[in-house]
């Protein structure tokens, strides 16, 4: 027997739901419209003669803080606080292009100098100064030039001209006063967030060391002498003994850090290799770092390598540069920038070009052989 089909009634699916449907709720009363009074109205309208805006305004026309012109908008940065603008050429220290992300300007960034203290244990732990060796007394350098130069072979001064040497610098004899010198360097590092290194640093993030060859150089790139390497060497050691270069890091309001002699340098002396980590110019091209040095310049673009002093480096990442189209910047440089091949890898030396008097600043060239990087509205 078949079994029965069921109801259409009971199937019905309006009939279900007139038997499911709740029953609609009771619409209440609409709530009374309330209205302003003309009073009100009136008070709160602004007059037709008022000026716009500001709101409205400061997008039509912003200016330059610094310099009043409101002109070359692709270099001119708003502050994200304030509104106020300032060109990347009229800040002090200069910005070499438009930072990416946010950006306040100088009046409403927070103040982040950080003075470091001075205790030698603090100091030591910092520059990882060999334990032992910080209290020993300064070794005048020119007692190891003096051994050189006794077995340097006598040379005809009419048929050969007189070879110009590196020389070590002389650090600072008062131990108080060195230390003073290491704490202001220590003071802009941690100001600038970043980690003391007297080394070429790798990261596998970036260029290997397998990539710092000086052979690769487009022209060739001149050899540090035996000689200078002495020196050289002589100078690493003074600095894990913790006898630094007279040096002193002061915050100017221009400029920012800046670097400046403590004592009286002369000329050819050694001061410094620039020191940072090494990666690819085309890593780097939109990187708002203000201190990128060229490290390696072969034939081959995309193998180029810079040094980048954002997170790690030393008291080079603080030598500012000159304004190199003008005559009064150029006779501010008392620091030349020189690449060398050391043991078949390329280093930066910064070398004093001429003598320099205590309490004078230190300058070079930024652009010492591409003239790319923009100093013309450098101080």
């Amino acid at each position: 027997m078949a079994p029965l089909a069921p109801s259409t009634a009971a199937s019905s699916p309006e009939l279900r739901r007139k038997r499911t449907a709740a029953a609609p709720p009771p619409r209440s009363p609409p709530e009374p419209r309330r209205f302003c009074s003309i009073s009100d109205v009136m008070r709160r309208a602004r007059p037709v003669d008022a000026p716009p805006p500001l709101a409205r305004a400061r997008h039509v026309m912003a200016l330059c803080e610094a310099c009043g012109a409101g002109d070359r908008d692709e270099e001119l940065l708003l502050c994200d606080i304030c509104d106020r603008g300032r060109h990347t050429f009229c800040l002090r220290p200069i910005l070499p292009a438009v930072p990416l992300g946010s950006w306040l300007c100088p009046d409403c960034a927070p103040t982040s100098i950080i003075r470091f203290p001075l205790k030698q244990s603090k100091i030591v732990d910092f520059f990882r100064i060999e334990k032992g060796a910080e209290g020993g007394a300064v070794r005048p350098a020119k007692c190891g030039l003096s051994q050189d130069a006794k077995r340097r072979k006598r040379r005809s001064l009419v048929m050969h001209k007189k070879k110009r040497r590196l020389l070590p610098f002389v650090p600072t004899e008062d131990r108080v006063r060195r230390l003073e010198q290491m704490a202001s360097a220590a003071t802009a590092l941690t100001s600038s967030k970043m980690e003391f290194s007297n080394e070429l640093t790798y990261v596998p993030s970036m260029a290997p060391m397998s990539a710092n060859q000086a052979k690769l150089e487009e022209g060739g790139m001149q050899v540090l002498t035996k000689e200078d390497k002495e020196t050289i060497e002589l100078c690493r050691s003074m600095l894990k003994r913790g006898e630094c270069p007279p040096l002193l890091v002061v915050f100017d309001s221009h400029e920012g850090f800046t670097v400046q002699a403590d004592a009286y340098i002369k000329d050819l002396t050694f001061l410094t290799e620039y020191t940072g980590d090494v990666d690819y110019l085309k890593n780097r091209e939109n990187d708002g770092c203000d201190s990128i040095m060229t490290l390696l310049s072969p034939a081959d673009p995309s193998q180029k390598l810079v040094i980048c002093p954002d997170k790690r480096g030393n008291i080079a990442r603080f030598i500012n540069g000159i304004n190199n189209h003008t005559p009064d910047g150029k006779k501010k440089q008392n620091v030349k920038c020189v690449r060398y091949d050391i043991d078949g890898e390329c280093h930066v030396l910064l070398v004093a070009c001429r003598d320099i008097a205590r309490g004078e600043k230190l300058y070079y060239d930024y652009n010492g052989h591409e003239y790319a990087y923009p100093t013309h509205h450098f101080v």
